[in-house]
């Protein structure tokens, strides 16, 4: 058996939202765009601004684990979007796309057989790809979970209107 191989495919099931996970497209592929700015009693974002962190953070470490030239946002503030703006269905899907082609870059990235998944990444202070690849799988994770509740909330509070 080869291990690396299987510990790549073990990953990138995990990052597809493989096991006990909800996969990002089925979150998103009926999501109520049209309520995606409404605020949810007793929670302090919108669906847009989870949608938006999520994309940040993975862009974040993504770019981290490929380019040492990169400059994360500064943190907490820069990993969410700005609380006064409303984003279109336009905005929205541009998000989505993007999140799309970033996780598809992660998953080349563990993908690719040249990725030692081991080694300290130079730049930083002991991360390795296999650390950043489930952070982002956790993070995911995490996100979409909250995604999924805010999706039954709006859904429930459009059908009482």
């Amino acid at each position: 058996m080869d291990k690396d191989k299987a510990l790549r495919e073990h990953l990138l099931y995990l990052l597809g939202g493989g096991g006990a996970h909800v996969d990002f497209e089925s979150v998103i592929k009926d999501f109520p765009v049209d309520a995606v700015n409404e605020n949810i009693e007793h929670l302090p974002y919108t669906a847009w601004a989870v949608l938006e962190h999520m994309r940040i953070a993975q862009n974040d470490i993504l770019e981290f684990s490929r380019n040492s030239q990169y400059v994360s946002p500064k943190w907490p503030e820069g990993y969410w979007p700005a609380k006064d703006g409303a984003p279109d269905e336009e905005a929205w899907n541009k998000s989505v796309e993007q999140f799309r082609k970033d996780l598809k870059e992660m998953e080349s990235l563990i993908e690719d057989p040249a990725t030692d998944l081991y080694a300290p990444i130079p730049h930083g202070d002991g991360q390795t790809i296999l650390r950043e690849a489930l952070l982002i799988a956790d993070h995911n994770a995490y996100h979409l979970g909250v995604l999924v509740t805010m999706k039954r909330l709006l859904e429930a509070k459009k059908s009482e209107a």
